[in-house]
């Protein structure tokens, strides 16, 4: 199977995308996924942790996956992050350091989690952050992990991507499973397969609402994130299913319909690294 695939942005298109990919590959078994990239212009860096997630489901399946007509420049990003070291690439150095490590974790590593957040989010990219509000950010990121745990029921594990921008003191990281999403997790929780994506997302996002059945906490801790963001200055996006939301500074918030369906969960935060 031979797939063309376009630009990758941290939009509701460039999710539209991955979940085509995702639903032109679903039957795929014991055969091979030739992924062309010769239209890639672009691609967002921190977008290579659902592209990853997406390819990951893919090779779980017993597929050989094959990289070619890579762009210049997107291919170098991808080296550097250590995205293509997977598929045949040899990594480069990033003597700037501005890429967050692509990285696949499994549900149990939270060691090897809580390891690379301290790794990848270092005081020289936090350094006009104070630290408390580092504390409240490495906190937020784990419970996004911890959520994926508890929540997404994800065979495939978690990937973290991401990219740092020194000079616009701006940061972007992505989390991503191929779990059963927002939607499916609240459903099961109402017991009502109704509900569709973008009021599941909505119903998740409101504090102290969890699919959690006994008392103890485990909601998916989006409400909280989005206070981080608004104190900050920084933005939040998630894609799951159908549904993809953003949130602005100053509490704006938007929600699109995606055109195909997104499997599991990408959230992604962008930190003013200069407040």
């Amino acid at each position: 199977m031979i797939y063309q695939l376009q630009d990758l942005r941290n939009d509701s298109e460039g999710f539209t995308r991955l979940g085509k990919l995702a639903k032109k590959s679903k039957d795929l078994f014991a055969g091979k996924l030739v992924l062309d990239m010769s239209q890639v212009n672009f691609l967002e860096a921190n977008m290579a942790s659902p592209l990853g997630a997406i390819l990951a489901r893919i090779s779980d399946n017993f597929n050989r996956i094959k990289i070619r007509k890579l762009n210049r420049n997107v291919q170098e990003i991808l080296q550097k992050n250590r995205f293509l070291a997977q598929y045949g690439y040899d990594p480069i150095p990033d003597y700037y350091r501005t890429t967050m490590r692509f990285n696949r974790l499994h549900l149990a590593d939270a060691g090897e989690f809580r390891e690379y957040i301290f790794q990848q989010f270092d005081s020289n990219r936090f350094s006009g952050v104070s630290d408390a509000a580092t504390r409240v950010f490495y906190k937020k990121v784990f419970e996004i992990f911890q959520n994926s745990i508890l929540h997404s029921r994800s065979e495939t594990g978690v990937f973290v991507c991401g990219q740092y921008f020194p000079t616009q003191d701006r940061l972007e990281f992505t989390i991503t499973d191929m779990g059963i999403g927002v939607r499916d997790s609240v459903q099961g929780y109402f017991k009502n397969s109704r509900i569709e994506s973008i009021p599941a997302l909505k119903w998740a996002l409101r504090p102290h609402n969890t699919t959690r059945s006994n008392s103890g906490p485990g909601g998916l801790g989006l409400a909280e994130l989005q206070e981080f963001a608004r104190l900050n200055k920084g933005k939040i996006q998630i894609a799951s299913r159908f549904a993809f939301y953003e949130f602005y500074p100053h509490g704006r918030e938007r929600f699109f319909r995606l055109a195909a369906d997104f499997p599991g969960t990408a959230v992604t935060i962008q930190v003013n690294t200069a407040d």
